[in-house]
């Protein structure tokens, strides 16, 4: 498969706004994420990373530029968000710089030669070789990429892009399905899950039709927390009742720590409801749950349980994490994988709350069909945009039409799909 995806050029298309080095760079900067910054050498380690960041970035800028000159080019409204989560890191202020953080949050045990060394180190890279670097691709993309960026928002109107997006389909499905086959299987999963829903309606004793369920469950304040810490409190609230629960179903367990986290702000405009973030299999660093609290009245209460289970316990955090520490399996198995067989066991995880013990509310248990219903119409909007030429606009309201979503989430999951094809097809 990777051979052949060599015919594609991926590579003329680097940075999106939903995964792109840039963002991933920040998060290990700052010390939020995989680097650590427990000794003096892990400071020096960043120290040369730092060098090969603007190595990359400046690779990124000339791939770009031969992506334009060959038609091969993002679509503009991604740039347009991708833009502001760039320019964050452009900051006059070396210490108000992300990257700053683990000049502030030294460890105590350094010698103060180091600690000064290393400060004045930090502050030397910062403002002559990584703002410089984030200021640089902000300026190209500004400056002259978005203006020949396209308008277009499917792989399809991408040189060779049926082919491209039918290979991006196989890659992530690991099956011989065509776009079009996919994309009647959502229509009539859609309608499967939207019949369960009426059930749920029912025991609640609502009256009304589901579009009107749906404008419910986004609009009534008893569905949504005021504050965004409360989310993310409940969430940690959450991950001990589960794990208690599933020791009833599970024998083998991770040995690596696990956490709840809030989204970091520069990038949870874009960022999806929820992810998981690996631990080490030396349990020296814990899986991290990141859960978004960005703009706070489009986080439904009743969408919790589901994403917790799929993304964090017993989800993604048990998969990977007893996967990893296994050190009888060869490599290639620990630290490798395919998207459907690890969206496969989050949609597995998601299944046994009636098991576990949750999905004891109505609601949240609507919530499960909701999230179900969510990749569903994924499907349909994934091949509708690569596939069928569909429009933002079209994906945005088959979303409204079908499913109970806020604009915030929907505009991101839109915005998604459109960044990396072919991904959200294979969580069925």
């Amino acid at each position: 498969m990777s051979l052949e995806g060599n015919q594609f050029p991926s590579h003329l298309i680097p940075v999106n706004q939903f995964y792109t080095f840039t963002n991933f760079f920040v998060q290990l900067g700052s010390g939020s994420s995989a680097h650590p910054f427990n000794s003096v050498k892990d400071y020096e380690d960043f120290l040369s990373r730092a060098d090969d960041f603007a190595v990359i970035i400046d690779q990124y800028i000339e791939n770009m530029k031969d992506g334009a000159r060959e038609g091969v080019t993002q679509p503009r409204i991604l740039i347009e968000k991708l833009l502001p989560q760039i320019d964050a890191h452009v900051v006059d202020d070396v210490e108000a710089s992300n990257f700053y953080k683990p000049v502030t949050n030294m460890p105590d045990d350094f010698s103060d030669e180091d600690r000064g060394r290393l400060t004045a180190a930090f502050v030397e890279k910062i403002e002559g070789t990584i703002i410089p670097s984030y200021r640089r691709i902000s300026n190209f993309l500004s400056d002259e990429y978005v203006g020949k960026a396209r308008e277009t928002v499917g792989l399809y109107a991408l040189p060779n892009g049926e082919q491209w997006y039918a290979y991006m389909v196989r890659l992530r499905t690991t099956t011989d399905l065509t776009p079009d086959e996919i994309h009647q299987i959502g229509l009539d999963e859609v309608a499967r899950i939207q019949a369960e829903m009426h059930g749920v309606m029912e025991e609640v004793g609502f009256d009304g039709s589901l579009e009107d369920f749906f404008e419910f469950v986004n609009t009534d304040d008893q569905f949504f927390f005021d504050e965004a810490e409360e989310l993310i409190q409940g969430y940690r609230d959450m991950s001990d009742h589960v794990t208690e629960l599933s020791k009833d179903l599970f024998d083998i367990m991770p040995i690596t720590a696990f956490e709840v986290r809030r989204v970091e702000p520069f990038r949870e405009a874009s960022a999806s409801a929820g992810s998981y973030q690996a631990g080490t299999p030396d349990g020296s660093r814990a899986g991290i749950f990141y859960a978004n609290a960005y703009d706070i009245k489009a986080r439904g209460k009743w969408a919790m349980e589901s994403l917790f289970l799929h993304e964090a316990i017993p989800g993604h955090h048990f998969q990977i994490m007893i996967q990893r520490e296994n050190d009888e399996l060869p490599g290639f198995r620990r630290f490798g994988g395919f998207t459907a067989y690890t969206e496969g066991w989050g949609l597995y995880a998601e299944s046994l709350g009636k098991e576990l013990g949750v999905y004891t509310d109505p609601y949240q248990y609507f919530g499960a069909l909701n999230a179900e219903l969510w990749r569903t119409i994924r499907l349909v909007v994934d091949t509708g945009i690569h596939a069928k030429e569909w429009s933002r606009q079209d994906v945005l309201e088959n979303m409204n039409a079908n499913s109970a979503v806020a604009e915030a989430r929907a505009v991101t999951e839109a915005e998604r799909f459109m960044a990396i094809p072919g991904q959200a097809l294979a969580y069925n």
